[in-house]
């Protein structure tokens, strides 16, 4: 038998959106798959091998060649832009990355403080707009920013809106849809196409909600 083909996924929602798609693909992962709590999940029975990883590190993984391919979200691929073929939009996770604030707040200064995970999406989105700002890097509790006076702005993923309602923001600007990709190292995509276009034509017709032969 061939190498297993190993598949970087991201903890948490996506990780489970991801796992049913693949269900509905035709592959049988153990019922105790989502449960556990190993780093590295090894399926022989599909000839698969899974890496669990933080979400900002699945394309790192993919792009080193340590995994074939991986599933990452559109923002953390724009962030990182890693040496990563994206082969499959597969339509789960889905949210934006928004530009929001204080209502009605005073944006003074020559250069305005923005606060996000996203510094090089940021940064890209204001100069394309021609506006100078001050980029803070922030790792979690984006929101909490415009609250103590950090920063008059953020960047941040929004999906219902509803932290930033409770947080008293309001969004002002989309910046782009996002949702999760299939991603493949370039290498292993000539090396293991047969395998990696299989599990792209799988989740493909899932995705477009057609059967799975």
């Amino acid at each position: 038998m061939d190498k297993p083909l190993t598949i970087a996924m991201p903890k948490g929602r996506i990780f489970e959106e991801a796992v049913t798609l693949l269900r509905m693909a035709g592959y049988k992962l153990p019922d105790e798959f989502e449960a556990s709590r190993k780093l590295i999940i090894n399926v022989p029975a599909e000839n698969l091998r899974f890496i669990l990883a933080k979400p900002t590190d699945v394309t790192t993984y993919v792009e080193h060649g340590v995994a074939d391919a991986g599933i990452a979200g559109k923002d953390v691929m724009l962030e990182e832009e890693r040496d990563v073929y994206e082969i499959l939009d597969l339509k789960i996770s889905k949210c934006r990355l928004a530009v929001a604030g204080l209502p009605q707040a005073e944006i003074g200064g020559v250069a305005p403080r923005v606060a996000t995970k996203y510094p090089n999406v940021a940064s890209k989105y204001f100069r394309e707009q021609g506006e100078q700002v001050e980029i803070i890097k922030l790792n979690g509790s984006v929101e909490l920013a415009p609250l103590v006076g950090l920063a008059e702005r953020i960047v941040d993923i929004v999906s219902t809106g509803q932290t930033l309602k409770e947080n008293g923001l309001v969004e002002s600007e989309k910046i782009c849809d996002i949702t999760s990709r299939l991603i493949v190292n370039p290498v292993s995509y000539r090396m293991k196409d047969k395998i990696i276009e299989e599990l792209a034509s799988r989740l493909a017709l899932v995705v477009e909600g057609e059967p799975v032969k």
